[in-house]
């Protein structure tokens, strides 16, 4: 009996690690929440056009690679536009794998397709959070099915 619910917890835990949730380990409440905080804040600013405040929520590696705001925000909306303005947005559990800290965000584009965002986190030396990356993976899904995700992108 107990062999057998060792094996069914560790084909949950593969499961789960195959969709991007529940892989790695916990973040903290606190830090979760901090997280989501700064990934709403950039998608409320791209999707104001604000692009000073979206650039300021990237991290400084992220704000170097791009200079200035108006190519970050162009990249963005050229490359990552299920990012730059989804239809809809759900947040998955944050956390900690290989010693980065990862936000996921399910997102549908305007087609209905469901992708998967992926934000690398930094925590800065002043204890903010800011986005490091973001790898786009898209499901294959529809807002009412499930499928297999195909790798898109990373920033």
């Amino acid at each position: 009996m107990i062999r057998m619910l060792g094996a069914a917890v560790l084909v949950v835990a593969l499961f789960t690690d195959a969709w991007g949730q529940g892989a790695g380990s916990r973040v903290p409440d606190a830090d979760a929440k901090a997280i989501r905080a700064v990934v709403q804040a950039q998608l409320d600013a791209f999707a104001a056009d604000d692009g000073p405040k979206a650039f300021s929520l990237a991290s400084p590696g992220i704000r170097t690679q791009f200079g200035i705001p108006e190519v970050f925000m162009a990249m963005v909306r050229e490359g990552y536009a299920v990012v730059y303005r989804p239809a809809s947005t759900t947040f998955l559990p944050a956390y900690r794998e290989a010693g980065e800290v990862f936000q996921p965000v399910r997102l549908t584009d305007g087609g209905g397709l469901v992708w998967i965002a992926h934000y690398r986190m930094e925590k800065q030396k002043s204890g903010v959070w800011r986005i490091g990356g973001c790898s786009v993976t898209r499901t294959g899904d529809t807002s009412a099915q499930a499928g297999s995700a195909v790798p898109n992108a990373f920033l």
